[in-house]
């Protein structure tokens, strides 16, 4: 995954917890090069909620690798519609720097939201069998 800036990522470059996350997801190949940039940006903050999470519900899953996979599937989809929607906000009364810092604000907040919903997802697994074997079964799928 070194080089990111191609247009062209193969899905044999992904590492074995990202692909499982893009079948089970049916990512279509168009976001492969959304994906890995996402992934590949995201790990020191990704990791940074992990090791915050207590054992139990790092537990839920195999490895940071499972979670940072998770993550970067939904930050990929999330930023998709996140950037698709800002298309229509009208900034009009903002000059070009402040509406490209306001949509670069407005991404990385939500971008942070999917971190700390996972991460409260993985919480709640731990009392719920059923949402722990969802999070296992992404895994299982093959």
């Amino acid at each position: 995954m070194s080089d990111t800036s191609s247009t062209n990522v193969s899905f044999d470059e992904f590492s074995p917890e990202l692909q499982s996350v893009i079948r089970y997801e049916n990512a279509p190949e168009a976001m492969y090069t959304m994906i890995a940039s996402v992934h590949d940006a995201a790990e020191p903050s990704v990791r940074e909620a992990w090791e915050k999470l207590p054992a139990s519900a790092q537990n839920v899953l195999d490895s940071f690798d499972q979670f940072h996979a998770l993550v970067a599937i939904s930050q990929s989809y999330v930023g998709i519609d996140t950037l698709n929607e800002l298309q229509n906000v009208k900034l009009d009364d903002m000059s070009e720097d402040e509406q490209e810092n306001y949509k670069a604000h407005v991404l990385d907040d939500v971008l942070k939201r999917c971190v700390k919903d996972l991460s409260k997802q993985l919480k709640q697994a731990r009392l719920k069998p059923a949402l722990k074997r969802e999070f296992q079964s992404i895994f299982q799928a093959q």
